[in-house]
């Protein structure tokens, strides 16, 4: 069968055993060890994914070594227009074919556009999964305020039709606008009044659900969980680094695994666990973002059903010497899954950069080239070391291409470049980074004038890739 072809309604007389992934075609590709952990077991690989990535998936089976070759069918499927881009009836449609043909023994989503069609479809096969609450939930920011009160900042949810309705003059500020649905900090914005608040309302799209809510400030971190049969096999504390402290928007900067200021975690675990227990979470991964306040209360921000973004599960095998894509798939097909504590501290590092036309990276002073990844590229494999190993530079990643032009660092998209870096101890890499940050120049022409290069880094490209808001939403 073309593997680029929707399912076949068919069924065999021996029906294989199969797994189905879902979510953008880059994070499936990008992150090989979920396909060799399924062809390990001799499982049918069957991937459903926006159907703005079938040319690329075809491109790609076109190449010999491409990981595109591990899955055995593909279903390429729309959104549904006035269901805030729900992918549930083509996620459906896909599967009662694939049903008739295999014995689907799991199911998990990488991405995040694809959390709600595979919580349902796992529900109707019986195999593991968030569970429907969950599922739901964690693809809805107003669905979390309603169902975990307890740790939601005050909020007010206004939807297309209300947007003249609101009373700006009280709004406690300064507040967040949050768009309900989008990710990758898009459309996130501080407003410091009534006149910005009405102005910046006026922008969204009539049909969207926006979220008005309390600015928390604080110290930003997220925990990634895994848990299987409602119980947590493992909870560990990220700190970030935003663009918040000196900008109205909210754009990662870095990540720190684990936590480097571990007096946080017993609050951040703590809220963690209950928030879980809050959402009926019962199998997989969660990734959850909040902010401490100056008076130690813990704020939700978000929670997703999926790995984190950005090169985090990167950055938790550096930590621990171990990948986490082995563990999500353990307990996606129902088996005993641990994980070590981070033997290391592992950190990604954003650049801010100056608007214009990137030019080049260079790196002096380490044995290392940059690799340009691009938007849609695949990431080299970026081994760990050993627990004892001196503080190391691992990667430097370029997100964009030559040329690209970047602007204000609005989103998560609009960042240019990145490097990973590990070391025995908070200081040591502390130490490091700062030397990498020395080493590392990104060579920015300004466009208007053409001339010479000015060193900074990173910025904002204008759109790149036909699958490009699909491929946002899965990989933040």
């Amino acid at each position: 069968m073309d593997k680029t072809q929707p399912p076949g309604e068919q069924a065999s007389p021996a029906r294989p055993d199969a797994f189905i992934l879902a979510g953008s075609f880059l994070v499936v590709c990008r992150a090989p060890q979920y396909l060799q952990e399924l062809t390990r077991r001799g499982l049918k690989v069957l991937v459903i994914t926006p159907a703005a990535w079938r040319e690329e998936a075809l491109r790609a089976l076109k190449e010999p070594d491409h990981p595109a070759h591990a899955v055995d069918e593909f279903a390429f499927i729309d959104g549904s227009v006035g269901q805030e881009g729900s992918y549930v009836p083509g996620a459906v449609a896909a599967a009662r074919g694939w049903r008739e043909t295999y014995r689907i023994v799991g199911a998990y989503a990488v991405g995040e556009t694809q959390v709600e069609p595979t919580g349902l479809l796992a529900d109707a096969l019986g195999v593991p999964s968030p569970g429907l609450r969950a599922s739901r939930a964690c693809r809805s920011k107003y669905l979390q305020r309603w169902y975990l009160p307890e740790f939601s900042p005050a909020s007010l949810i206004v939807t297309g039709g209300e947007r003249a309705a609101v009373d700006a003059d009280a709004v406690p500020y300064p507040a967040v606008v949050k768009p309900s649905g989008r990710h990758s900090s898009s459309g996130v914005e501080t407003v410091e009044g009534p006149e910005a608040l009405r102005a910046l309302l006026a922008t969204y799209p009539e049909q969207e659900t926006v979220l008005i809510e309390e600015k928390i400030i604080g110290q930003e971190f997220s925990v990634e969980s895994l848990v299987q049969n409602g119980e947590i096999v493992f909870a560990s504390a990220t700190r970030k680094d935003t663009t918040d402290s000196h900008a109205q928007t909210f754009v990662e900067l870095a990540h720190t695994v684990p936590n480097d200021r571990p007096e946080a975690d017993p609050a951040l675990l703590d809220a963690n666990r209950r928030m879980l227990a809050g959402l009926g979470f019962e199998n997989g991964i969660t990734h959850s973002e909040w902010r401490l306040d100056a008076a130690g209360r813990v704020h939700l921000m978000e929670v997703a059903a999926r790995t984190p973004g950005d090169g985090l599960c990167v950055l938790y095998e550096l930590a621990t010497g171990r990948p986490l894509e082995p563990e999500i798939m353990r307990i996606a097909l129902g088996e005993p899954a641990s994980y070590p504590k981070p033997a290391r501290v592992a950190r990604q590092v954003y650049l801010e950069h100056v608007p214009g036309v990137l030019e080049d990276v260079t790196v002096l002073g380490h044995d290392l080239e940059p690799a340009w990844v691009g938007e849609g590229g695949l990431w080299p494999r970026i081994e760990p070391g050993a627990p004892g190993d001196p503080a190391t530079l691992r990667a430097v990643l370029v997100h964009q291409d030559r040329g690209a032009r970047l602007g204000p660092l609005r989103s998560s998209e609009d960042r240019v470049a990145s490097f990973l870096i590990d070391a025995p101890t908070v200081a040591e890499l502390d130490a490091l980074e700062a030397r990498v940050r020395d080493a590392v120049t990104v060579h920015v022409r300004p466009e208007e004038q053409g001339g010479a290069d000015a060193a900074g880094a990173l910025g904002t490209p204008v759109p790149r890739h036909p699958a490009e808001a699909a491929a946002a939403a899965d990989r933040h």
